[in-house]
């Protein structure tokens, strides 16, 4: 007697409504510590303060970034502004589409991100969408960031794994090149 197991539910579809809880966690939960943190470097560092956390290695180092990453594009920040902007209303108008929790992580931390740098452009000094980004976590000789640019690219990294390795939006089993390629047949 040979017993039959049930059926996987590692690939089925999740509920918009789990879906969307998740992506709310992660961006409640990314945009809160970014921001929090933020407000840690406002309140109790020195602008170009530097503090070693672990030496040679790890540092805090209070900057203000008028630009985006590695501080190109300095004489643009309303470009980024409202690049920031259509980015998160793009995942908002996206996230009913998917019952993936991947693609809700992905996105939950890409909406918590791109909200974090976008609070800051819109409310740090000089404000009104001209703000300078809080940076302050520096690593080696790499450039300085801050929380919401790390959930900016681990996402923006998950997006593209998801794609390559065709995991789908609406859930369930994931898509090969072969699932592609077979023929259709006929009913």
């Amino acid at each position: 007697m040979s017993a039959t197991p049930p059926p996987s539910t590692a690939h089925a579809p999740a509920s918009f409504g789990r879906v969307a809880l998740l992506a709310a966690i992660v961006a409640v939960i990314g945009y809160g510590l970014d921001q929090f943190t933020k407000y840690l470097v406002v309140t109790r560092m020195e602008l170009l303060e530097r503090i070693e956390i672990i030496p040679g290695v790890l540092r805090w180092y209070s900057i203000r970034n008028s630009g985006a990453a590695f501080s190109m594009g300095e004489g643009y920040t309303w470009v980024f502004t409202i690049f920031m902007a259509i980015v998160a209303v793009g995942v908002l108008v996206f996230l009913p589409r998917v019952r993936s929790r991947l693609w809700a992580l992905a996105l939950g931390g890409l909406f918590a991100g791109t909200m974090g740098n976008l609070t800051d452009r819109l409310f740090q000094p000089p404000g009104n969408g001209m703000g300078h980004v809080v940076d302050f976590i520096s690593v080696g000789n790499f450039a300085i960031f801050n929380i919401a640019d790390s959930l900016i690219v681990c996402s923006v990294i998950s997006v593209v794994l998801l794609l390559w390795t065709g995991v789908p939006v609406t859930g369930g089993p994931r898509v090969t090149a072969s699932d592609d390629e077979r023929p259709a047949t006929e009913a």
